[in-house]
């Protein structure tokens, strides 16, 4: 059996390659395309032009459905690894879980409404994928904290806490390169500029603030990686329970529509509901 068949440790791994897939494949076509310059611009302006910017769009909704799957599984091993009686952990775990949720949202929310068409709704996408996003990495490291040693080992903890600053400095980085940017180009339309010149005002500024951007985005995805290991341990079914032997809303062949299946006759096949 090979690492990716194991529990649900496919879902990590496809959010991960199917996200950096995303982002490289909306590069390169820009780049070929010469939308924007070949020395990293925003994740953002790739996806802004037609052609890329509707296969942009579409990969990013299915990195978000992907992306709102692993929260959950994620949740749920929690949930059955903490038990009843961390009410601390439980509520942790849920706030997570709402954070994940938001985030995944917020990546939809980024792929279809580009920079250039409305920005304002650009931005807030951003901020629900990265800053929530950010929260929610906080979030999970401080599950981890609680978990270890008893549940995984410390280097576990350790390396999503390294995970966790790298995020925190990339946002530093790009917020404040990005500040330094739009105050040195007063009267500019910034959303607009596609290409830029080296020397130009701003430009340093801006070379900072796009390798920020890339830099949290690739640390969002190192995250994942680190949950692939754990999902090999859990896998989820869901259970199919029939109220009635019929679906008339009245009596049918002598047998009432609440009347309920025997045990027997209910169905369970892999994937939803919780077990580790």
């Amino acid at each position: 059996m090979w690492w990716f068949q194991q529990g649900m440790s496919f879902l990590p791994a496809a959010l991960v390659v199917w996200t950096a897939a995303s982002f490289v494949f909306a590069y390169i076509t820009a780049v070929v395309l010469r939308h924007v310059d070949p020395l990293l611009p925003y994740i953002s302006d790739t996806g802004t032009v037609a052609p890329e910017r509707c296969v942009f769009g579409i990969m990013l909704d299915v990195s978000a459905f992907l992306g709102i799957a692993t929260v959950y599984v994620r949740y749920k091993q929690v949930e059955a690894l903490a038990g009843e009686a961390e009410l601390r952990l439980h509520r942790l775990n849920c706030f997570g879980l709402l954070l994940g949720w938001i985030s995944s949202i917020g990546m939809c929310v980024v792929a279809n409404f580009q920079k250039t068409t409305l920005f304002s709704m650009h931005l807030v996408g951003a901020v629900l994928t990265f800053g929530v996003g950010a929260l929610y990495i906080l979030v999970q490291t401080l599950l981890s904290l609680h978990m270890q040693p008893h549940v995984h080992s410390r280097n576990t903890f350790l390396v999503r806490l390294g995970i966790g600053v790298w995020t925190l400095s990339s946002i530093i980085s790009m917020f404040v390169s990005s500040v330094i940017m739009y105050s040195s180009l007063p009267g500019v339309d910034v959303a607009q500029k596609l290409h830029w010149t080296p020397g130009e005002t701003g430009y340093t500024a801006h070379i900072v603030s796009t390798v920020s951007e890339w830099s949290l985005a690739f640390s969002f995805i190192s995250f994942f990686l680190t949950y692939i290991r754990d999902f090999q341990k859990i896998t989820l079914r869901a259970e199919a329970d029939l109220q009635s032997s019929h679906l008339y809303d009245w009596s049918h062949g002598g047998v009432a529509a609440s009347h309920r299946l025997k045990p027997e006759a209910s169905e369970s096949s892999p994937l939803l509901a919780g077990g580790t």
